[in-house]
């Protein structure tokens, strides 16, 4: 599986890279998943010289939806890559906007609303590093960034209640529409965990879409709800980024990945059925 590099309309493998923190000196939670902005730096370079066009992943969820209902839709670029940086660290204002503005590059932010610098009574959770201010958000959207939703205060959804689950959706995109005044319509699941359910209740939502992690290329049959995307470290060679974005050795590059996120799934699922069997004897007791 590989990037199209031909002038083909028809793109049906995109990279949607992931980033975190963007930063020379992390904090200790932030290191593992962080890139230091020179790092990001030879990257947004590695792609110029590929030929690649960064697009927002509103725009790749609206063409692969229109595509996929037999509507009119503008073509993708015939090289496109997504950008997407997760939680809303402070240095993505510092460090990220000034590089994606000097490349003319679009990029998706996903914000965790409760963990925002001046969130005042609506903070909710610990933040592992600095994190925006409402005030630099609101400069990043007006930069062109796309903002999304991820929760507002970033706990793993499939784990929540039906109820829970709805108040992290709404809460964290209720908050970033009324301050930013536009719509938010992609989302990024915390931790890259959904389910049935929660893909539901996003879409139930509004959301066109939302991404997950799976470290593989994003394709229109994975589903707009669940678009895979290829995390970026600050392990991360030149050598293995230009290998990532084209879609190849992502075995060598994810396989413990992999395997690990199949573990954690059936924990998870295993968390569900405890908890369901413990609501199922509650009532049984009840009546």
């Amino acid at each position: 599986m590989t990037l199209q590099l031909t002038d083909n309309q028809e793109v049906l493998s995109v990279p949607v890279l992931m980033y975190h923190s963007v930063c020379a000196e992390p904090t200790p939670e932030t290191r593992a998943l962080s890139v230091h902005p020179d790092a990001l730096a030879v990257q947004l370079e590695l792609l110029d010289g590929l030929g690649c066009t960064a697009v927002t992943m509103d725009t790749l969820v609206r063409h692969w939806r229109a595509r996929a209902l037999g509507a009119a839709t503008e073509p993708l670029p015939a090289r496109p890559v997504v950008l997407t940086f997760d939680d809303g660290y402070a240095d993505f204002h510092r460090e990220v906007l000034p590089l994606l503005l000097r490349h003319r590059a679009a990029a998706s932010l996903y914000v965790t609303t409760g963990w925002l610098a001046d969130a005042g009574a609506q903070r909710d959770g610990r933040p592992p590093a600095p994190m925006l201010s409402w005030g630099a958000l609101a400069e990043v959207a007006a930069e062109g960034v796309e903002i999304g939703g991820h929760s507002h205060s970033h706990p793993p959804l499939d784990q929540l209640s039906g109820r829970g689950l709805r108040v992290e959706l709404m809460r964290n995109q209720d908050l970033l529409e009324a301050r930013l005044q536009r719509p938010v319509t992609t989302f990024a699941h915390p931790f890259g965990h959904s389910d049935a359910r929660v893909r539901s209740a996003v879409r139930a939502c509004g959301y066109r879409g939302a991404c997950a992690v799976a470290n593989a290329m994003a394709e229109p049959r994975q589903g707009p709800f669940a678009l895979s995307r290829l995390t970026v470290r600050r392990s991360t060679t030149p050598e293995d980024f230009l290998a990532l974005v084209q879609g190849r050795e992502l075995l060598r590059l994810y396989g413990r990945d992999r395997v690990l996120t199949r573990g954690y799934a059936l924990v998870r699922a295993g968390r569900r059925s405890l908890r369901r069997a413990a609501r199922l004897g509650a009532l049984g007791r009840a009546e």
